[in-house]
């Protein structure tokens, strides 16, 4: 889960061309919290990774790799 996490908050950051402290700012977390998201040296706690699902507009199983699909049909 942690390398599929990694590579889709990065994914998801470049696509929107945002850098690491933008996401950080948005989000309410350092930039060296992110930054340790993306190399895979900490997973975030559920509130977090709930706001940066927000942010990105995708499902939380998208992004720990569930599923391949960004939104879940509700």
């Amino acid at each position: 889960m942690k390398s599929i996490l990694a590579a889709r908050l990065k994914q998801c950051r470049k696509e929107r061309g945002l850098s690491q402290i933008n996401v950080a700012a948005a989000c309410g977390i350092s930039e060296r919290a992110y930054q340790n998201y993306e190399a895979m040296k900490k997973v975030p706690r559920l509130e977090i990774l709930i706001k940066i699902a927000d942010y990105f507009g995708v499902s939380l199983d998208y992004l720990v790799g569930r599923t391949d699909k960004r939104v879940l049909n509700r």
